[in-house]
């Protein structure tokens, strides 16, 4: 059951939606559902805003919480379309499961967007570069100092318009000292604190003019495994490497999609592991080609330049394998071209 007491008076005149800062606006409404005495109540849908929270909440003292990152775009007729939401959903209640949160239904999940997007499709824009960015999210809502898992949790859903997610050229550093995720631990799962814990050696690399830090293994910092936000590739002699998928690494849905992009547009495509040693023999030899980033904020992204120690590797962003899989990403998920994979959703109003 859904209840729905929307916001009464519009936001969005108020936006200048071509200055977007990403992840910064949001849009009138918001989903709410709390779980309580073992089950999921009654889902609410009203105004944006904030909410109320103890201190004693687990979230704050346990970081028990998870995300998901999902798109929508609106295609020339004014359809909003989902990307692989059933992707995100299953990747959703994959991470829960792993931090001890209760899974939420997929009526839940699916009857609940729905009718947030109805409220608010015109924050969701037909022009070129526009999108509206999803952000489904669970957390630990009792209040209770124990450390222990929650009785208690809180699953949201906000929306925000988006464009580009970086706009700079992409400089990338290999990282030898930190780590983002080791075997066993929760690096597949889309855990709050894999991002917060990532933030420190992140900004360090920061303050030395780099945009992201490419993860190496936490055991010999030897393989790479993703960057920031980002799963990573590499076209190594015009072949398509990223690194294999281990419960180090999360499973990007545009890592997925690109693979299968890449495969039906000709390319060879290598899941594999991928060593530091290999880009740089690469490179050397000369057969380093460019290196680019997939995932839902970034979409497609070429790198600009990888360093690592005092070498510093510099790609030519033309005639790039990446922005012609970009190029085919994106008409699909505008409904420009037809939809082969059973990746679009088309909201029913």
């Amino acid at each position: 059951m859904i209840t729905i007491n929307p916001s009464l008076k519009s936001r969005i005149h108020s936006i200048d939606f071509n200055n977007l800062p990403f992840g910064q606006v949001f849009s009138d409404n918001m989903l709410v559902c709390s779980y309580k005495d073992g089950k999921w109540g009654s889902t609410e849908i009203k105004e944006y805003g904030n909410i109320s929270i103890s201190p004693a909440a687990q979230v704050l003292h346990y970081g028990q919480a998870v995300f998901e990152g999902m798109k929508a775009f609106k295609d020339s007729d004014e359809n909003i379309l989902f990307f692989r939401r059933d992707e995100n959903f299953k990747r959703l209640n994959q991470s829960a499961k792993r931090m001890a949160i209760p899974e939420i239904s997929k009526e839940t999940f699916f009857n609940g967007l729905d009718q947030l997007l109805k409220l608010d499709e015109k924050w969701c824009k037909s022009e070129n570069g526009f999108s509206i960015y999803i952000r489904p999210f669970l957390f630990a809502s009792q209040s209770c100092i124990k450390a222990s898992s929650s009785e208690e949790y809180t699953f949201m859903i906000i929306l925000s318009p988006t464009k580009e997610y970086y706009t700079d050229p992409i400089n990338l550093v290999i990282e030898q000292e930190y780590s983002r995720a080791a075997s066993g631990g929760v690096g597949f799962a889309k855990a709050a604190g894999n991002y917060g814990a990532s933030f420190f050696p992140t900004n360090l690399a920061k303050k030395k003019g780099f945009t992201q830090v490419i993860w190496t293994d936490s055991n010999t910092h030897e393989y790479i495994e993703e960057s920031g936000t980002m799963n990573i590739w590499f076209v190594i002699d015009n072949i398509l490497v990223t690194p294999a998928l281990s419960d180090s690494i999360l499973g990007g849905i545009t890592r997925d999609s690109i693979i299968k992009i890449a495969k039906d547009l000709g390319y060879q495509v290598q899941e594999r592991e991928v060593s530091v040693n290999e880009i740089l023999e690469a490179h050397k030899s000369g057969m380093l080609d460019e290196s680019f980033g997939t995932g839902t904020a970034v979409s497609v992204l070429p790198i600009s330049s990888i360093t690592y120690k005092d070498i510093k590797i510099n790609f030519q962003n033309s005639n790039l394998i990446s922005s012609k899989l970009k190029d085919k990403l994106l008409s699909i998920q505008k409904g420009l071209l037809k939809d082969n994979y059973g990746w679009i959703d088309c909201l029913n109003y």
